[in-house]
């Protein structure tokens, strides 16, 4: 682990090149310069991630669309909000952030999430279908105090993405601003339904900088205002436009049903994002979790392998369209499957309760009652890595969804109880509601995974992408052993 001295001052040493590397993407020359991002990405990513770099450089070739959707984003938002995201969620989140996970998960032997979901409150100011926040209520809340608390050990063991969700969590704004002023080394991103988000508060979110969000929007005014509420689509709309005035970041996060398939995958949904600035797209397969879920909107079979392809097309280097899309569930395979249970994620909802998943309301653990380590070593998540990966077909990636038998091993075997706000759902209740979609789409996941893998495993084309977390904290540690070395004749002066 790094001296705070020698993060300090790399930190700035990424922030001055940054500067020049925006200043000379902004230029007319910018084409040439590019090759600098991309060099600082490779060697930033090397021992954790070389594919993401590897992809960089396989999308940003002069004249292509991401090259071009890289110039508009830089051309279009504001200079802090670009330094400070590319800074906090580069630098510290997956630069130096995912090199310090993977050293204290190898150190602490259990998962360190690069990444953390949390509910500051479980108020919502909407009531949509399908969604099981819905019956919360606003009567559980996280103090400002133990958001505090809980990104500050985060940052100790080297987290620095933070992703708010709920609930609606702009109901709690004013705490949302001063939690990300505070945290000015992290990068926040809010998951909202933005019917909250007006002149001051973007005014607020331009002058910080370290705020990004994902918006709810479902397909035309007909699907979504259908889901979410009558004049929902128009106030969304209205919200975009704000965030680009201001310059900010943001995207959508979809939920995709079997109703609304069609409608959140036209042309027409895509071009009209693109329209209102949007840079990136969630898709989020359909959970039925919780009381009263149906498994009545779950995709079909036939409408998953349309959304995989169409995603996947949506955001090819060639064609498509310039916004990045992600599928949460079908692109399993370029995360190496699951990534719950503090993998790379977990979630910790409004009462405290640490969850594998903002989707599997199981625990061991609440923050009010442990640290954050502790809570990190709890059985559950213990479980969930000892019994990593759940399948070999990373289409088939969720202990839940497509592997519904393994998650009642795995509650049982921990004592893990359910977390659920309202009626508690017993695992094999869940395991009963998805069952037969499990089995339904396991030989379409075969045929499709076999196609493109067809020695049934993922071949990665560097051995670093594959390895465990204990070579690749062996090999940081030699880095940062060295990378200290520089600093220590300064750390003496001191």
């Amino acid at each position: 682990m790094q001296s705070k001295l020698a993060h300090a001052a790399e930190r700035k040493a990424f922030s001055v090149a940054l500067d020049q590397i925006i200043k000379a993407a902004s230029g007319p020359d910018r084409e040439k310069n590019l090759d600098k991002l991309l060099d600082m990405a490779s060697n930033l990513l090397k021992d954790t991630s070389p594919g993401a770099a590897r992809g960089l450089r396989n999308g940003l070739y002069p004249g292509s669309k991401y090259e071009k959707f890289l110039f508009q984003v830089i051309d279009e938002t504001d200079p802090h909000v670009l330094k400070t995201t590319v800074l906090n969620g580069g630098y510290e989140a997956a630069f130096r952030g995912l090199r310090d996970t993977t050293a204290n998960a190898d150190k602490e032997q259990c998962n360190v999430p690069w990444i953390i979901l949390f509910d500051p409150t479980s108020a919502c100011n909407k009531h949509c279908i399908g969604c099981w926040a819905a019956d919360y209520g606003n009567a559980l809340n996280l103090t400002f105090d133990e958001c505090d608390s809980l990104v500050s050990q985060a940052k100790a063991l080297g987290t620095h993405l933070f992703m708010l969700t709920g609930g609606e969590p702009l109901v709690r704004k004013k705490d949302v601003l001063r939690l990300a002023e505070k945290h000015n080394d992290c990068l926040f991103n809010i998951f909202t339904n933005a019917s909250l988000v007006d002149d001051a508060f973007c005014k607020e979110v331009q002058r910080l900088g370290n705020i990004v969000f994902s918006v709810s929007v479902e397909g035309t005014e007909e699907t979504n205002d259908g889901r979410r509420g009558e004049g929902s689509y128009e106030e969304v709309m209205a919200a975009f436009d704000l965030m680009h005035k201001y310059g900010l970041l943001y995207g959508t996060s979809t939920a995709y049903t079997r109703l609304n398939i069609e409608a959140v995958t036209s042309d027409d949904y895509f071009d009209n994002l693109i329209a209102h600035g949007c840079r990136f797209a969630w898709f989020f397969h359909y959970m039925p979790v919780g009381e009263g879920a149906s498994a009545d909107l779950m995709p079909t079979v036939e409408q998953r392998e349309y959304v995989m392809k169409r995603i996947r097309e949506v955001r090819a280097v060639k064609g498509g369209k310039p916004i990045f899309a992600m599928d949460f569930q079908n692109d399993g395979e370029f995360v190496g499957g699951c990534i719950a249970g503090g993998r790379v994620y977990c979630h910790v909802n409004a009462r405290g309760d640490v969850e594998p998943c903002v989707f599997i309301h199981y625990s061991n653990a609440n923050i009010r009652d442990m640290s954050w380590l502790d809570c990190l070593k709890q059985p559950i998540f213990q479980s969930y890595r000892a019994h990593y990966p759940w399948n070999d077909n990373l289409l088939q990636p969720c202990p839940m969804l497509e592997n519904p038998e393994i998650l009642p091993e795995i509650v049982h075997q921990t004592d893990a109880k359910s977390t659920q706000y309202t009626a508690e759902e017993s695992v094999e209740t869940l395991h009963d509601r998805v069952a037969p979609y499990a089995a339904s789409w396991a030989p379409e996941a075969k045929r499709l995974w076999l196609d493109e893998h067809p020695t049934g495993k993922k071949i990665y084309a560097d051995a670093m992408s594959n390895e465990k977390i204990s070579v690749k904290a062996k090999l940081i540690a030699e880095e940062e052993a060295e990378a200290e070395k520089k600093y220590a004749g300064v750390d003496q002066q001191q």
